[in-house]
């Protein structure tokens, strides 16, 4: 019984990771990269569209923006036969593809280390100097 329980348990978690569903932004022909608000995250769909394209047209009036679904083939395909009109000049196309939920939108800001953050190079070896003379201390009697 408890065999059966765990197989079917098994089956359920591996038939909802068949089921593949990607957030991206959907838009047409918007200048200032300002379709990427809640009202353009749309539900691509299962199984079939897996990753979100960018295009960015450069026109005389400006950039740009066409953003949408896409099927992994379909998305790299256009990408590398766009790849030479890429060029940020006048007329310029340039088509990217992602996989990951919402990646179609703003380029991300890279957050601002604090000082809580160990910084990689001293990080390491500071925690170690620490540790080091900090811990005869601790062993020490309570009087």
């Amino acid at each position: 019984m408890c065999l059966l329980l765990f197989v079917t348990f098994l089956g359920v978690l591996l038939d909802a990771g068949d089921a593949l569903q990607i957030q991206c932004y959907q838009c047409e022909e918007m200048k200032h990269n300002d379709c990427s608000t809640p009202e353009y995250i749309v539900n691509c769909t299962v199984n079939v569209q897996d990753m979100c394209q960018k295009e960015v047209l450069v026109k005389p009036d400006g950039i740009h923006y066409r953003k949408s679904c896409a099927s992994s083939g379909a998305c790299l395909i256009a990408s590398s036969g766009y790849q030479q009109f890429c060029t940020g000049r006048l007329n310029s196309v340039c088509i990217s593809c992602c996989n990951t939920p919402l990646c179609n939108g703003p380029k991300r800001k890279r957050p601002v280390p604090s000082a809580a953050t160990p910084n990689p190079r001293t990080g390491g070896s500071l925690q170690l100097l620490l540790s080091v003379f900090l811990m005869p201390l601790m062993l020490l009697p309570v009087t």
